[in-house]
C-alpha cells in the first residue's frame, strides 16, 4: 500500500541512464539528420542536475518514498540508441538492457523496465524484444518514434512488430524531435512544447491509417501525454476517413480499413498522463478510452513528481478510476505483479505486572 493512503501508485514513463551508457553514447557518431537533436540531448544529459537525476536511483527511491510512489517503470532516456549507426546501436542496446534488468532484479517491487531496441536493424531489434521480455524479465519496449526518418508502418520493420505481437510486448511510442524538422526549427518548436507530440501523434496515425494494426491486431501501443492530441481529433478523423474512402477520386485517398480509426485507437492504444496534469484533458481521455486504458506517468526527470502525484491524488475521479489509473492498468498492460497483501506488524503486548 502506498504511503499516500490512496492505493498503489505505479508510474510508467520514468527515464534513466547509466554512467556507462552515457560515456559510450556521447562518444558515438550520430546519423545524418539527427545532429541538432543530439547536440541538445547531450547538453541536457551533461547537466549535473539532470545527469544525477538520471543515474542516481538511490535518491530516486528516497523521493518515491517521500511522495508515496510505489513503483517506477524505467526506460532509457530518449531518444535511446536510435540516432546511432546500427553497428554501434545494437550492442549498446543489449548492454543497457542487461543493466536495466539487473536494476529490476535488485528492486523488483520498486522498479520495472522497458527495454531499448535499435529499429535501424529490425531483425536484431526483434531478437532483442524476445530476449528483453523473456530471459531478462522486462515489461515491454520503448521506441522513440522515427528512426532515421522512417516509421514502424514501413515494411522493413515487420520483424520488429511481429516479435512485439508474438511476445505480447507493449511498445511505448515515445516522442522525439520531428523527422520533418524544417518547419519546427524556429521558436523552440521541435521540443516538448509542440514538436514532440506532433511527431508521436503522426507516428500513431501512420500505424492506424496504414492498415498496420490489421496486420498486427494484437499489438499494444502506449502513448504518453494523454494520447498526443489524438483523442481530441477522433470524431473528425473517423468522419474524414469515411468521406475519403467513399468519394471516388478523393484528393487524399485513404486505405480501406477493417474498422474505423477510432476503434483501432480504443483497441490497440493505451495512454498515460505523462506531463499532462490537466483535469479537463483527463476527462476527455476517460470519455475516449476509459480508465482501464489510462496509466499514471510522471516523465521523470523532466516533470515535477510532487505535482504529478498531487494531480493523481486530487483529480476528480471515482476511486475505481483512480485505482485503474494509479496501478491496475499498468499491471495489466505491462504484466506487473499486483502488490501483495499488506501484513500488519504484530502487536506488542506488555506482560502482566507481578503486582497486578
Amino acid at each position: 500500500m502506498s504511503t499516500s493512503g490512496r492505493g498503489r501508485v505505479v508510474a510508467v514513463e520514468e527515464h534513466t541512464a547509466t554512467e556507462e551508457f552515457l560515456t559510450v553514447a556521447h562518444g558515438l557518431d550520430v546519423v545524418p539528420g539527427d545532429e541538432a537533436e543530439m547536440t541538445l540531448m547531450r547538453t541536457v544529459e551533461g547537466s549535473p542536475e539532470v545527469r544525477a537525476r538520471l543515474v542516481d536511483l538511490d535518491t530516486r527511491l528516497r523521493e518515491m518514498d517521500e511522495l508515496g510512489q510505489d513503483m517506477a517503470v524505467l526506460s532509457l532516456n530518449p531518444p535511446g540508441v536510435q540516432p546511432y549507426p546500427a553497428a554501434a546501436a545494437v550492442p549498446l542496446a543489449r548492454e543497457f538492457n542487461d543493466a536495466l534488468a539487473a536494476i529490476v532484479r535488485r528492486h523488483p517491487d520498486r522498479f520495472g523496465g522497458l527495454a531499448t531496441v535499435a529499429p535501424q536493424d529490425p531483425v536484431a531489434a526483434a531478437a532483442e524484444v524476445e530476449r528483453a521480455v523473456g530471459p531478462l524479465g522486462l515489461h515491454g519496449v520503448m521506441i522513440n518514434s522515427h528512426t532515421g526518418g522512417r516509421y514502424l508502418d514501413e515494411p522493413q520493420f515487420a520483424p520488429l512488430l511481429e516479435a512485439a505481437e508474438a511476445n505480447r510486448a507493449p511498445i511505448y511510442l515515445h516522442p522525439r524531435a520531428p523527422s520533418m524538422l524544417a518547419a519546427y526549427r524556429d521558436y523552440g518548436l521541435p521540443g516538448a512544447i509542440w514538436g514532440y507530440q506532433a511527431e508521436a501523434g503522426l507516428h500513431a496515425m501512420r500505424l492506424i491509417l496504414s492498415g498496420t494494426l490489421d496486420r498486427y491486431p494484437g499489438l499494444t501501443i502506449v502513448l504518453g501525454h494523454l494520447g498526443e492530441g489524438i483523442p481530441y481529433w477522433l470524431r473528425r478523423i473517423d468522419n474524414r476517413h469515411a468521406f475519403a474512402t467513399r468519394t471516388a477520386g478523393a484528393a487524399t485517398p485513404m486505405r480501406p480499413l477493417s474498422i474505423a480509426p477510432s476503434e483501432y485507437f480504443r483497441r490497440n492504444f493505451v495512454v498515460t498522463t505523462s506531463g499532462i496534469d490537466d483535469p479537463d484533458v483527463l476527462e476527455l481521455a476517460l470519455r475516449t478510452v476509459g480508465a482501464d486504458n489510462i496509466m499514471f506517468a510522471i516523465d521523470a526527470p523532466y516533470e515535477d513528481p510532487a505535482a504529478a502525484l498531487a494531480f493523481l491524488r486530487d483529480a476528480p475521479l471515482s476511486e475505481g478510476q483512480r485505482t485503474a489509473i494509479g496501478h491496475r492498468t499498468a499491471e495489466r498492460v505491462f504484466g506487473i505483479a499486483p502488490a501483495g497483501p499488506t501484513i500488519p506488524a504484530p502487536s506488542i503486548r506488555k506482560s502482566a505486572s507481578p503486582e497486578a
